[in-house]
């Protein structure tokens, strides 16, 4: 394959809108300077940015087609604020969103299941199965019957992915791992956010 960037046409590298893999934040990633793209044919060009954000300057690679950013590495990540969410039950949600970065959709319906592990454990649910977990947890939280729900489906997910029996487990989808992260991201809000939320707005009220 032959590389170039158009000869000695003089190619000013386009500004990328893009999620940072580093530090999460939405912004317009700038070229490197004097650092062309490369042009690898069917309009599509390869090359370098960086965040602009001053307290990441993360490094990425793109390719990108007409403004439009087809691919990235290290690639973009759901979005997710983990203050507040305990170590133990953010590292397999931060995994679960990871797999989900790279299109490893059975992974991360397994690290989405074993969330919902961690926050039983958390929790102090107990029981012999995590759908007897998911039953006793009812008693001890307080979040809308919705998010209980939904924790029965999520573990059903990654029942699917985990067994080869499971006639599904091989058609797990991007939209219903995209489904099931935002549903676990609601959860952990729920349980672990809203009352550190709270905290600060009343920390803003004047004092008469």
């Amino acid at each position: 394959m032959k590389f170039s960037v158009k000869g000695n046409t003089p190619y000013n590298p386009p500004a990328l809108s893009l999620r940072c893999p580093h530090c999460g934040k939405e912004a317009v990633m700038t070229a490197l300077s004097n650092v062309n793209d490369i042009d690898i044919g069917d309009g599509i060009w390869c090359g370098q940015r960086f965040c602009p954000n001053q307290d990441c300057r993360g490094h990425i690679f793109v390719a990108h087609r007409q403004g439009k950013v087809l691919e990235s590495y290290p690639p973009s990540t759901i979005d997710f604020d983990p203050d507040g969410v305990p170590a133990s039950v953010l590292a397999s949600f931060d995994e679960a969103i990871r797999c989900h970065s790279v299109g490893c959709f059975m992974a991360s319906a397994l690290m989405v299941r074993r969330t919902l592990e961690e926050v039983c454990l958390d929790k102090g649910a107990t029981g012999k199965d995590l759908k007897a977990r998911i039953a006793d947890l009812r008693g001890k939280i307080v979040v809308p019957d919705e998010l209980l729900s939904a924790m029965d489906e999520l573990r059903l997910l990654g029942n699917d992915a985990a067994h080869i029996e499971a006639k599904s487990y091989d058609k797990v989808s991007a939209e219903e791992i995209e489904v099931a992260i935002e549903f676990a991201k609601e959860l952990l809000k729920a349980l672990y956010q809203y009352t550190g939320l709270l905290s600060r707005l009343r920390s803003l009220k004047k004092v008469p």
